[in-house]
């Protein structure tokens, strides 16, 4: 029998509501949550398009582990802890076997990161994939954009650039050694979101933002909410030592600062709380990097060893 509206997500989606909170959850015309005395809701909504935001002949497991995992990269940037999270499914066709897969991979991504599917919708169209994040965190402690100050200074989480090098792996006659291409596509299709790390940073960034569309376009995001400009130092870009293989350091710090899809965390520490920040990351708690400071003038720019300004030709991923 054909799977119909209700039959599919009663078949493949049902089974991933389960979780405190949830007094009413799939199958109604609206979720009934229950948020903590003392919390503030977090939520966020991302759509990944086949074609757009992967490629069309992508697994539907990875598909799901995508669609998540950015979805979590925006609450980690807000310091906030996942609860739930709903989807919108755009198919070109009920196919049960790409159904099976994705949605077996979306219940154990969804059971990694403790967050419940708690509604949603189905319908017909091209491949769409829409996921509402949501989550809690202690009322008045959200990291925002808009807390930074000039003299603050710029940290970003891991390492940057392999999101937008992973595009490489989608190019024809593009040869990497097996190790790299299973770097890359690992870092496309299971970005890992800096949840820890944000919780962790509640109390000590001013500012905080994840990076989607690139560094400097999302460090200007920084920015321009808090009336301010940034000077980000080139030599201080945490780049993993296998980009070598994928392009030359020009070409890995251009992936890094504009090429976007790396989903770490970029956040200011004003200087009263450096030591502190530092001290985290000396002992292994924290893995970030300091690349620059919040500055009063106005502009987003890279400075080279010598402190001259360098021009780079893209600020970051254009949706429109």
């Amino acid at each position: 029998m054909p799977l119909n509206e209700f039959s599919l997500i009663r078949e493949y989606f049902s089974a991933l509501g389960e979780s405190p909170g949830v007094a009413l959850g799939v199958g109604d015309d609206c979720a009934l949550l229950e948020v903590a005395a003392g919390q503030q809701l977090a939520v966020t909504v991302d759509t990944l398009v086949a074609g757009v935001h992967f490629p069309l002949n992508a697994a539907a497991g990875d598909v799901a582990c995508r669609a998540l995992r950015v979805n979590l990269s925006d609450l980690a940037a807000m310091g906030a802890k996942p609860r739930w999270f709903t989807l919108a499914l755009t198919l070109p066709e009920a196919d049960e076997n790409w159904l099976a897969a994705f949605s077996a991979a979306l219940a154990e991504e969804a059971r990694t990161f403790h967050c419940a599917l708690v509604g949603g919708d189905t319908t017909a169209g091209p491949l769409t994939i829409s996921i509402q994040m949501m989550g809690e965190v202690p009322s008045g402690q959200a990291l925002t954009r808009y807390g930074a100050h000039a003299e603050d200074w710029i940290y970003v989480t891991g390492s940057l650039g392999e999101g937008a090098a992973a595009l490489q792996l989608f190019t024809p006659g593009c040869e990497l050694s097996g190790v790299v291409r299973e770097n890359l596509a690992q870092r496309f299709y299971r970005p890992r979101p800096r949840l820890a790390e944000g919780l962790k940073l509640r109390g000590y960034a001013s500012a905080a933002v994840d990076i989607s569309d690139g560094l400097l376009a999302d460090l200007g995001h920084i920015a321009e909410s808090s009336g301010l400009g940034a000077e980000v130092q080139l030599a201080q870009l945490p780049l993993a030592p296998w980009l070598e293989e994928v392009g030359p350091l020009e070409q890995a710090q251009v992936w890094a600062l504009s090429g976007g899809d790396d989903y770490e965390l970029c956040f200011t520490v004003p200087a009263e709380q450096r030591q502190a920040v530092d001290a985290m990351i000396a002992a292994d708690d924290l893995s970030a990097t300091c690349i620059g400071r919040m500055t009063a003038a106005p502009g987003v720019y890279c400075l080279d060893a010598d402190g001259i300004r360098v021009t780079i030709p893209e600020t970051g991923y254009q949706h429109f």
